[in-house]
């Protein structure tokens, strides 16, 4: 059987060949931290690799994603892929890609930019202790610059708070990060007393120490709910002396000359070695009941927000679809998140002013299966641009909800509004983008979120607007409603939102001016209905498109992009285009330009 330091030995043989033969890479990374996950992972970890998705696995994610080499040779070493594979290491088509991702399976989620790992991590440990109730362990490995990163440190007091003491958080104090010194240097009992003051049990320990290793693997797996930091002092490029914690080898590789010297160093490999990495015990979630969800009691001309429709579908659609979990940047009573919360309290988690965590702690709980709705103002959503931007590479169902767009939220002024949020999100790839303009359809555009795997976001207002749409409409994703439409329309306004409703009360002044025009709800952002908008486009003289945020990247844009290689027909952006500030709604949108007699006075123009 093979030993401990034969399979580190083996692995850094791996390290150092993968990425001298693609030539890039980050070798000294990895191979500081090689002890460390050696003895982790063939000593102490349960995990089923010819079964990654196995629910009692424990999980491991490299939140430092630069050490993708020690990753993949980690696997290699295991024989769960063939060490031939290991040279494909960034080579176009490899799932063996310069820092992880799901491509490769036994990722848990894509890592590489710094300072996430950690957030993914507190999610995959709340859905083991609070959710599934199953007895697998997260192991998060950190670098020590990331830990200069904000989001470390809101996972590190979101995990303390919820007590995971299933969650080991790996710290490697290697010293030199990519162009100087990291803010401690080598100074493991700074991070030491810092974790340790937000709650956590830490231990420092000597990170090529095999027995002090093997010591701080079993303190962690004590439970007294508080989390666990293993602090390892170690240096960048162990193994090979002419690396050892000497800069400027950040993110370079290796010549032949040089490899040959490093293996000759490191001493004869049994290339024939096997690790075992210990199976997991086969439990799994108890099976959950789906209850058909009773159907939303709303009437027409009711006065609601589409913000708390959005809460009252997750209250009313939970029984049937028990894998929804919500969690809010502590602005339940705004985005009504609190209304699940009072009705399933153990699918709610709160995730407190702290959104760049909360994406991560979604990416975590969407990644075990569940259905995460992350819900805050749209405003402070934009914080968590790069969390959910790494959402997408993760291929994380995950659904995010921002309240409080546009200039319509009125006195609370310009720091709360909303106005850049559908360019972020429709910049998302493969994201879907949905801006309903009344209860009914937020609340069956919320299942369609349900179903539809990926990034979705939705757009809720907070304005009460009354309800347009009869119970049970459909609203597929991809769609629109053409609310007003007649053989004599002239021009079609395209809107969502509460400028729908602007929109509808400049149509109704228009007709008794003999103007007839089209109304379009584009509630489906992106994608957007490109047949609907081709249509007006061959049927009216132009389009003008009304909406409440900024001229760049919104629905216009989406307007535009649909166009792009159809009809050509003029199309008029009416949009935020100057600073705001504080006001009653109704005011700042005639401020802003978007109100009805705005467009009553543009639809003129136009036709003149």
């Amino acid at each position: 059987m093979a030993t401990l330091p034969e399979l580190a030995k083996l692995i850094r043989s791996y390290i150092l060949t993968s990425t001298t033969e693609a030539g890039t890479g980050h070798p000294t990374s990895s191979l500081s931290a090689t002890d460390l996950m050696a003895v982790l992972y063939f000593k102490y970890l349960r995990y089923d690799a010819a079964n990654p998705q196995h629910p009692n696995n424990d999980r491991v994610i490299f939140s430092k994603g630069h050490a993708a080499p020690l990753f993949y040779a980690l696997y290699a070493a295991a024989r769960a892929i063939d060490p031939k594979e290991l040279k494909t290491l960034r080579r176009l088509g490899s799932p063996l890609q310069g820092h992880p991702t799901p491509q490769f399976p036994h990722a848990e989620a894509a890592t590489g930019s710094l300072g996430q790992g950690l957030s993914i991590g507190v999610g995959m440990a709340l859905n083991a202790r609070y959710v599934d109730q199953l007895p697998y362990r997260t192991f998060v490995l950190l670098g020590d610059g990331e830990m200069a990163e904000g989001s470390v440190w809101e996972a590190i007091q979101l995990g303390a708070y919820y007590k995971l003491d299933n969650l080991v958080a790996i710290v490697d104090v290697n010293r030199l990060g990519q162009s100087q010194e990291t803010m401690y240097g080598h100074d493991a009992e700074a991070y030491s007393k810092r974790i340790a003051a937000f709650g956590w049990d830490v231990m420092t320990i000597g990170g090529h120490s095999l027995p002090e290793i093997e010591k701080a693997y079993e303190w962690a797996f004590s439970t007294n709910g508080r989390p666990k930091a293993i602090i390892a002092k170690t240096l960048k490029g162990k193994g090979v002396s002419f690396l050892e914690d000497k800069a400027g080898w950040h993110g370079k590789t290796l010549s032949t000359a040089d490899l040959e010297k490093a293996l000759k160093e490191l001493g004869p490999v049994d290339s024939s070695l096997k690790g075992e990495i210990r199976k997991p015990e086969d439990v799994r979630p108890q099976p959950q009941v789906s209850v058909q969800a009773p159907a939303p009691s709303y009437k027409k001309g009711d006065q609601v927000a589409t913000r708390k429709a959005f809460g009252n579908a997750l209250a009313r659609l939970v029984g049937q679809y028990p894998q929804l979990i919500s969690i809010d940047a502590e602005t339940k009573n705004s985005t009504f998140a609190e209304i699940l919360m009072s009705k399933k309290k153990e699918n709610y988690f709160e995730m407190f002013i702290a959104e760049q965590n909360m994406i991560g702690v979604g990416v975590g709980l969407a990644r075990r299966g569940k259905i995460p709705f992350a819900s805050s103002f749209a405003a402070f959503l934009t914080r968590a641009f790069d969390q959910i931007r790494m959402a997408a590479v993760s291929e994380s169902n995950l659904k995010c909800v921002g309240s409080h767009v546009g200039v319509s939220i009125g006195e609370d002024g310009p720091s709360q509004m909303g106005l850049e949020d559908i360019s972020m999100f429709r910049s998302i790839f493969g994201s879907t983008v949905l801006y309903p303009s009344d209860a009914v359809m937020t609340e069956a555009l919320v299942e369609e979120m349900i179903k539809t795997p990926g990034i979705a976001y939705l757009r809720t207002s907070r304005p009460a607007t009354p309800v347009l749409y009869d119970v049970g409409e459909k609203f597929p994703i991809g769609g629109s409603k053409t609310v007003r439409s007649s053989a004599k329309d002239r021009l079609t306004l395209v809107a969502a939102g509460v400028t729908l409703y602007e929109s509808l009360q400049a149509c109704d002044q228009l007709e008794k001016d003999g103007i007839a025009v089209r109304v379009i709800d584009a509630y489906s952002v992106k994608p957007i209905d490109r047949t609907a908008l081709l249509k007006a486009a061959q049927e009216t003289k132009a389009l003008v498109v009304v909406e409440d945020h900024w001229a760049e990247g919104g629905l216009g844009d989406a307007v535009l992009d649909a166009l792009a290689e159809g009809p050509s027909v003029p199309v008029f952006k009416m949009c935020v285009r100057a600073m705001p500030g504080s006001g009653k709604p109704h005011e700042m949108i005639e401020w802003a330009g978007i109100s009805a007699s705005a467009i009553v006075k543009k639809v003129k123009a136009i036709l003149k």
